[in-house]
């Protein structure tokens, strides 16, 4: 549309330039990035074929709970995000005003939000501090919006609209320090709420700070490394259950619900990698043959082979995860391992 301001990408070339785009109470004129122009070793990381096993740690002994419990139980959309340029934890505050003034100024112009008749939207950007595992990370970044319908009474509390967070857990530590300085590497996002006010956020987030967006849909291989990773916690944090979720390519499509009671799943496990094991790690072999396990035991009872399919969720009481790129934290003591799990796929989409 004539008139709105658009994110411009970087020449890659030596010669600097600068870019212009909608201020909302910033400077009109900000200074070039230089990500693209970055050795290209930057764009190299090998997905790994062991994992430490997932470890059982109380959270909010170092993360406040309140905190922690925004990241819980609700589902959340994923997306990547390329590094912010000049992004600081510092104005934190000054940027839920500019992301504020920017979603009122896009309604302003035509741009629908979806979510009723508001008279404006709060914004509070906080920082999540004590997510982060090593010097590199990023600390944890929370946003929320919240909304008053036009009609609601004056004594009445506004209400949330959305959430949405970035986050960068365990993220590979050559890739993060070989950023220039004026970056900040917060590859995983994810969000709840109205795609219309997601699309405003994103949008918001690539014009000020020079970076972009993509969806992150999981693949099967992940699925499965989670399916391995939660039943080896069954002795120490029940489970309740292992439910799996398959496609099958027949006409018309099969979709089958496969749910394994979690004492039979984690004696599978074990009899592959036996509790005794002193490395703590778990090699991609074992994982393929407890997933072939389960795969030959349905095939023995209904004659399907769901190894003909796809693998599309995997669910238990610590947490689920879709093919399309949908999660769900469900006990906030094996966060870690999920968010370290889905900070490495955000690294690695972003880079292909």
């Amino acid at each position: 549309m004539e008139g709105r301001g658009s994110a411009v990408n970087t020449p890659a070339t030596s010669r600097p330039v600068t870019r212009r785009s909608k201020s909302y109470g910033r400077s009109c004129v900000e200074a070039p990035s230089y990500f693209w122009q970055t050795p290209g070793h930057l764009t190299v990381l090998k997905i790994p074929t062991s994992r430490e096993a997932a470890k059982s740690q109380i959270i909010t002994n170092k993360v406040d709970p309140e905190h922690i419990a925004l990241l819980v139980k609700n589902e959340w959309k994923l997306s990547y995000v390329t590094p912010l340029y000049r992004f600081r934890h510092t104005e934190l505050k000054s940027y839920s005003k500019h992301l504020s003034a920017f979603i009122i100024a896009e309604r302003q112009q035509g741009v629908a939000v979806e979510v009723g008749l508001e008279a404006g939207f709060k914004v509070t950007f906080t920082s999540v501090l004590g997510l982060a595992e090593t010097s590199e990370d990023a600390e944890t970044v929370f946003i929320q919006i919240q909304s008053k319908p036009v009609f609601a009474a004056a004594a009445d509390a506004p209400k949330v609209v959305w959430r949405g967070w970035l986050t960068c857990v365990n993220g590979d530590p050559e890739y993060l320090r070989a950023l220039p300085p004026d970056f900040v590497s917060l590859p995983l996002f994810c969000t709840s709420g109205p795609e219309s006010l997601t699309t405003l956020v994103k949008s918001w987030f690539e014009r000020a700070f020079d970076c972009n967006f993509g969806s992150l849909a999981l693949n099967s291989t992940t699925l499965n490394w989670l399916a391995a990773l939660w039943t080896g916690c069954h002795p120490t944090c029940n489970i309740r259950y292992l439910k799996l979720a398959w496609s099958l390519p027949s006409q018309p499509p099969l979709d089958v619900s496969y749910t394994v009671n979690p004492q039979d799943a984690w004696e599978l496990w074990n009899s592959i990698h036996p509790e005794e094991s002193t490395d703590g790690r778990i090699d991609i072999k074992e994982v393929q043959s407890f997933m072939n396990g389960l795969e030959t035991h349905f095939f023995r009872h209904f004659k399907i082979y769901l190894s003909a399919g796809k693998l599309v969720k995997v669910s238990t009481a610590l947490g689920s995860a879709q093919l399309d790129g949908k999660i769900k934290i469900g006990n906030s003591d094996y966060i870690t391992t999920l968010l370290t799990m889905l900070t490495e796929c955000a690294l690695l989409k972003m880079l292909t």
